[in-house]
């Protein structure tokens, strides 16, 4: 039985697309059943709509400043919808204890550094100022330390000669595509996944 697992987005949704695109297979433990964003025009939105997926918009405005009660709507959904395990994708925007214990071990995220170096923003910009010879991106488990939860699987790629933020963060969203859907997977089934530099993660599952 596939785990019903939904996706948080806030903007185009790539490794939410090669979530959905993995989860096709018939092997992925995993069934992605919701697609939720807090933007209305999150271009995400109509990808996952072509991939039948369904796609909320649950907005902040209507909230204001009162984000558990966002967060509470959107529980409401999850619950509504039998989600069993929450991946964010993109979600710009830090959840706050209410959901993040609510889910406690059942989120995912994943961020574009090898955690735990830069968490937060504009990472590809300060590797490359920090001189790093290695970049990559990590899959953790969601705590309420932003960035900081348990890491489930990491991949790295080399920092090459004349790179600019836009090209290294190319490469490293390469590896997010793939490191993504296998980490997710190997949670799920119990494995450890980890791709080494210029290597390419594969799924795990046969």
């Amino acid at each position: 039985m596939k785990l019903k697992t939904a996706i948080f987005c806030s903007g185009r949704g790539s490794n939410m697309e090669a979530l959905i695109r993995a989860a096709r297979d018939e092997k992925f433990p995993a069934e992605i059943a919701l697609v939720i964003s807090n933007k209305e025009d999150a271009p995400a939105l109509e990808i996952a709509r072509g991939y039948g997926v369904l796609a909320v918009a649950v907005g902040t405005k209507p909230y204001g400043r009162y984000r558990e009660a966002h967060e509470r709507a959107i529980d409401e959904i999850l619950v509504e919808r039998g989600i069993e395990i929450i991946c964010l994708a993109g979600y710009m925007r830090l959840l706050t204890p209410y959901l993040v214990r609510r889910w406690e071990n059942k989120m995912l995220n994943i961020h574009p550094s090898l955690l735990p170096a830069f968490p937060g923003l504009d990472t590809h910009s300060r590797a490359l100022e920090a001189g790093s010879k290695l970049h990559g991106c990590t899959v953790h488990l969601v705590t309420e330390e932003m960035d900081d939860g348990p890491i489930l699987a990491q991949a790295a790629v080399p920092v090459l000669p004349g790179d600019t933020a836009e090209i290294l963060a190319a490469r490293v969203l390469a590896q997010e595509h793939v490191i993504y859907p296998a980490a997710l997977a190997g949670y799920i089934s119990g494995v450890a996944v980890w791709a080494g530099a210029g290597e390419v993660l594969r799924n795990p599952l046969p």
